[in-house]
C-alpha cells in the first residue's frame, strides 16, 4: 500500500466521504482563515482575493445544500393515462424530485450569502464581542463547516442516484471538446476569443487586487472642547473672553493623505469687515503655532489655551492649517484648510 493511500486511511471516514463540492467550500473556509489571520500571508492581496469569494458565495451554498440535498437534474418519466376507448397512450413529462438545478443553485448562494453574512453581524452586534475581525471569521467559519456538515449528512441519508454531484467529469469533457475540438472554424475563432478574454479579465482583476487604486487624499481640521463628563465634543465653543484670560480649546487634524504627512497651525485673533461680500483682514494678532507630523490615518489633539488681547465684538478667532511650513510673510489664502469661532473680548 503506498504512503500516500496509508495517510488518507488516517484522515476521518466522514472526511473522507464528504462531497467534492463541500469539501471545497471547507477548503475555502480554511484558506480564508489562513489569509486573514497568518502574520504573513495577511498583508498580501490573497486576503482580498480569497475573502470575497467566501464572504458572496460559501455562506449562501452551504445553506442551500442543507436544504436541497438531492439531485435537481430532470427525469423523464412516463404516464399512461387511459380513454374512454380502452387504449392507452403514453405520454412523458420532467419530473425534479424536489430538487433544483444548478443555475438555481448558484443563483440562491449568491442571493443567500448576501443575506446571511449581515444577519450575523447584526446578531455579534449584540454580543459582548461586537462586530470585529475575529468575531465575525468564527462566526463566518462556523457557519459555513456546521453548513457543509448538515449538507453533507442530509446528502447521505438519500440513495446514491439521487444525491447532488457537481458534474466536474462532464463539464472538462465538454469544454474540452468545445475548445479543442471545434465543429467549424467560425467555432475556433469564438472559443480563442473567449479564452483570451477570459485571461484578460483575470489580468485585469488580478492587478485591481495587487495594485489598488489609492483613495482620495484629504485633511480634517477641527476644533473640540471638553464636555462635562469629559468627552471631547464639536460643541459648547466659548464666544465671550475677557482679555488676558484664557479659556481652553482642542484643535485635531486626521491624515488621510496616505503618507506622513507635516502640519503647521496657526491661530490668529483678528478684527474684520464684510466689504463687498468679502472678508478683509483689518488687525490680526498671532496667538499660538503648533507643529506636527501625523502618520497616514493617524489622528492628532492638541490641548491649547487661549488668552486674546484684542478687545471688541464679532473678532474672528481663526485657525489656519499649513502642510509643512507656512509662508514668511504669513499668506492666509495659502492655507491647506481652515476654521473659525465668532468671539466678543471685554476688558
Amino acid at each position: 500500500m503506498s504512503r500516500r493511500r496509508t495517510f488518507w486511511l488516517l484522515v476521518p471516514r466522514p472526511v473522507r466521504r464528504l462531497p467534492a463540492d463541500l469539501a471545497a467550500a471547507v477548503a475555502v473556509t480554511l484558506l480564508v482563515n489562513a489569509a486573514v489571520f497568518l502574520p504573513v500571508v495577511a498583508e498580501t492581496p490573497l486576503r482580498l482575493v480569497v475573502g470575497l469569494p467566501f464572504v458572496l458565495f460559501v455562506p449562501g451554498y452551504v445553506f442551500v445544500a442543507a436544504l436541497f440535498p438531492e439531485d435537481g437534474s430532470p427525469v423523464v418519466r412516463e404516464d399512461v393515462d387511459l380513454t374512454g376507448d380502452g387504449e392507452a397512450d403514453a405520454t412523458a413529462r420532467e419530473d425534479r424530485s424536489g430538487g433544483i438545478d444548478g443555475i438555481e443553485r448558484v443563483a440562491l448562494s449568491f442571493g443567500l450569502s448576501i443575506a446571511v453574512v449581515p444577519l450575523i453581524g447584526l446578531a455579534l452586534n449584540f454580543t459582548p464581542w461586537g462586530i470585529r475581525l475575529v468575531p465575525i471569521m468564527v462566526a463566518l467559519s462556523g457557519f459555513a463547516l456546521a453548513g457543509a456538515g448538515l449538507a453533507a449528512a442530509r446528502r447521505w441519508q438519500l440513495p446514491p442516484g439521487e444525491r447532488f454531484r457537481v458534474p466536474y467529469g462532464r463539464w472538462y469533457a465538454d469544454a474540452r471538446a468545445e475548445l479543442f475540438e471545434p465543429a467549424t472554424r467560425t467555432d475556433a475563432a469564438l472559443n480563442a476569443l473567449l479564452v483570451v478574454s477570459v485571461l484578460v479579465a483575470t489580468a485585469s482583476v488580478g492587478y485591481a487586487v495587487a495594485v489598488p487604486q489609492q483613495g482620495e487624499q484629504f485633511s480634517e481640521f477641527y476644533l473640540l472642547t471638553e464636555s462635562e463628563s469629559g468627552d471631547l465634543v464639536a460643541d459648547g465653543y466659548p464666544t465671550n473672553f475677557t482679555a488676558g484670560e484664557p479659556r481652553e480649546l482642542i484643535v485635531g487634524v486626521d491624515n488621510h493623505e496616505h503618507e506622513r504627512t507635516d502640519y503647521t497651525v496657526v491661530t490668529e485673533i483678528q478684527r474684520v469687515d464684510v466689504v463687498d461680500n468679502e472678508t478683509v483682514v483689518r488687525e490680526a494678532t498671532e496667538l499660538r503655532r503648533f507643529d506636527a507630523t501625523v502618520d497616514h490615518n493617524e489622528t492628532w489633539h492638541r490641548r491649547h489655551e487661549v488668552a486674546p488681547s484684542m478687545t471688541g465684538d464679532r473678532l474672528r478667532l481663526q485657525y489656519l492649517l499649513y502642510r509643512g511650513d507656512p509662508p514668511s510673510p504669513l499668506n492666509r489664502s495659502a492655507a491647506y484648510r481652515d476654521l473659525h469661532l465668532w468671539v466678543n473680548v471685554s476688558r
